[in-house]
């Protein structure tokens, strides 16, 4: 078993946490966005954007247990997680009655972003925890490998 393999595992969740983060902080900025992507010669609403994690390896949690204790042979798989892509959200967008707004049809509607602001801050909230729990599993990991190098230099 390698040294770094729990700091390899929380470097990619780290990774994938922080692009959430910034998927997610594009998601609120571009909340009211009403004129983001030309469509068909037709400029539609920012649609909201979500990042597909997976994990690394897709062996279950059984064989990884008898791989670790000996049982059966080991074939290194990779941990951690991967970003496998960003999807738009296809929920419709919001039908807003404003006949001022320069971007209303000829009804007065206008249509605005698929952005709650709401699950937004939740998502937001989920990922900095997450973040933040992979910064202590590689503090940890550090500590520990600091007292096996005090106790060899004994």
């Amino acid at each position: 078993m390698s040294l770094f393999r729990g700091i390899d595992t929380s470097t990619s969740a780290l990774t994938a946490n922080r692009l959430r983060l910034d998927t997610i902080a594009a998601n609120i900025a571009n909340a009211n966005s009403t004129r983001a992507k030309m469509v068909d010669g037709v400029w539609q609403p920012y649609r909201r954007k979500m990042v597909e994690i997976s994990p690394k390896s897709n062996d279950s949690f059984d064989s990884v247990l008898q791989a670790a204790i000996g049982n059966v042979a080991q074939t290194k798989p990779e941990q951690g997680v991967r970003v496998t892509g960003i999807k738009e959200d296809n929920t419709p967008f919001k039908r807003v009655f404003d006949p001022d707004h320069p971007d209303a049809d000829g009804e007065g509607y206008v249509y605005l972003p698929n952005v709650d602001v709401m699950k937004e801050m939740v998502d937001m909230i989920s990922a900095s925890r997450a973040y933040e729990a992979n910064v202590t599993v590689m503090n940890a990991s550090k500590a520990m490998m600091m007292k096996a190098l005090e106790i060899n230099g004994r």
